[in-house]
């Protein structure tokens, strides 16, 4: 049987089964076994992924931030305060057509500096947001790309929990991550802000718009920002590792909870409740992918995504290229968990042994890749038929947008993070600027 026969046969039949909408967990782990039965591998094979599994995912204690992270953001979403902070952003910067679009792209960068959850900053952004730009006179798919691309911010701005799981499968210190996606993340910001300031321009000014004074400001919102700097800067100063800041941020958030009276225990129970199901979705996929990626290289499937890439060229640019482009078509059909999971562990040794001429090499030249891959999939929450921000953006506006509106107003936003995706290739300074 040819080489190349196997590998290519059980990716096949793992997108084919995704597409089918079975469990990606499942499918990833269920093709692993299939494939142990049906190749020349001993069947004691099965006993070195008990061993990964339990090494890589199951004893990991970087892992543990996941879920503490997922439990900040849901307090703060159940309970209000990330609301309270969005309507007080939005009545200070809300005085002009352009301050209402740059309040909302703030907005957004603070939801995803407090939960780095994507569905909640969408589907909060959404529901406060929409109604509020459409006042101001933004068209229907501008105000659809506005709310998407801001709440998908959400993935790359730390704490991340992407970033987490990045780290992790490079090998690298999440600290150096963390620092690494802070340029790039205020980066995309700004030309973000530049694009709605652009659109804005010949939008009348906003009528009857009620400020709020500076006390009542620092009210609602200092709080939350003195937690996300809290969180993020022991974690970039080295004060705190992810793990133990995680624990502060969660702690910090029903502290917060209490100063404003929104604390109860039914809203902590099904914060709690939420977490532990995410958690749980999350990890399920981590030990699927742990199984699926140590098979596929023992058939050979690393060789042949290696020699498939080399094809086009030996360049380390070129070869970067076709990595980047491979990840942004994969981000049409897959999640980024996904793939992450599947192709970091194939890519990784690829691009390490590369040399760009930047300078860079070790942990420094792979937090760059690890950050281009940030950027790049997050690029994958906009793209259709399968972007998650779309689906999110969708359920929470009903009928007040549809689906081409959607797609419509997405593609300006697509466009610049590929341009913000090209700059930071070309001037890896903007990535490695904060890392140790």
């Amino acid at each position: 049987m040819s080489d190349s026969i196997l590998p290519l046969a059980m990716a096949g039949l793992t997108l084919a089964a995704i597409f089918a909408g079975y469990r990606v967990g499942m499918v990833l782990a269920g093709s692993a076994a299939i494939f142990i039965l049906i190749s020349d591998l001993p069947v004691a094979f099965f006993n070195l992924l008990i061993s990964r599994i339990y090494a890589n995912v199951l004893s990991n204690w970087l892992l543990v931030a996941v879920p503490m992270f997922i439990l900040m953001g849901l307090i703060l979403e159940i309970s209000g305060v990330a609301e309270r902070s969005l309507r007080a952003s939005q009545r200070a910067l809300g005085g002009s057509a352009a301050g209402m679009g740059v309040s909302v792209l703030v907005i957004g960068v603070l939801l995803a500096a407090s939960s780095g959850i994507v569905g909640a900053s969408v589907v909060l952004l959404a529901l406060l947001a929409l109604p509020r730009l459409e006042e101001a006179g933004y068209d229907k798919p501008t105000s659809a790309g506005l709310v998407a691309a801001s709440g998908t911010l959400a993935i790359l701005i730390p704490p991340s929990v992407m970033l987490i799981v990045l780290g992790d499968q490079l090998q690298t210190p999440v600290p150096d991550m963390f620092a690494g996606a802070i340029g790039p993340g205020l980066l995309l910001v700004l030309i973000y802000g530049a694009f709605i300031i652009w659109r804005a321009r010949n939008l009348p000014p906003l009528k009857n718009e009620t400020r709020i004074s500076v006390p009542q400001l620092i009210f609602d919102l200092g709080p939350l920002l003195v937690l996300v700097i809290s969180v993020l800067g022991s974690i970039v100063a080295g004060i705190a590792t992810p793990t133990e800041a995680s624990g502060l941020g969660a702690f910090g958030a029903v502290l917060i909870t209490l100063l404003y009276r929104k604390y109860s225990f039914a809203m902590l129970k099904e914060a709690a409740t939420r977490t532990v199901t995410t958690t749980c979705v999350v990890l399920f996929v981590m030990i699927g992918a742990t199984c699926f990626s140590a098979v596929f290289k023992g058939i050979g499937g690393d060789d042949l995504v290696e020699a498939g890439i080399m094809a086009f060229g030996t360049e380390p640019l070129t070869v970067l290229a076709v990595v980047m482009v491979a990840i942004f078509l994969l981000g049409f059909v897959l999640d980024w968990l996904e793939i992450t999971l599947i192709l970091l562990p194939i890519f990784a040794p690829i691009v390490a042994g590369l040399d760009f001429g930047n300078g860079l090499s070790g942990d420094e030249l792979l937090v760059w890749f690890g950050i281009l891959v940030a950027v790049n999939l997050q690029t994958s929450f906009l793209t259709p038929p399968f972007g998650f921000s779309l689906f999110y953006l969708r359920g929470a506006a009903g009928d007040a947008l549809t689906t081409p509106q959607i797609y419509k107003g997405v593609l300006p936003f697509i466009a610049l993070q590929l341009l913000v995706l090209v700059l930071l290739i070309l001037f890896p300074g903007l990535i490695t600027g904060l890392t140790s």
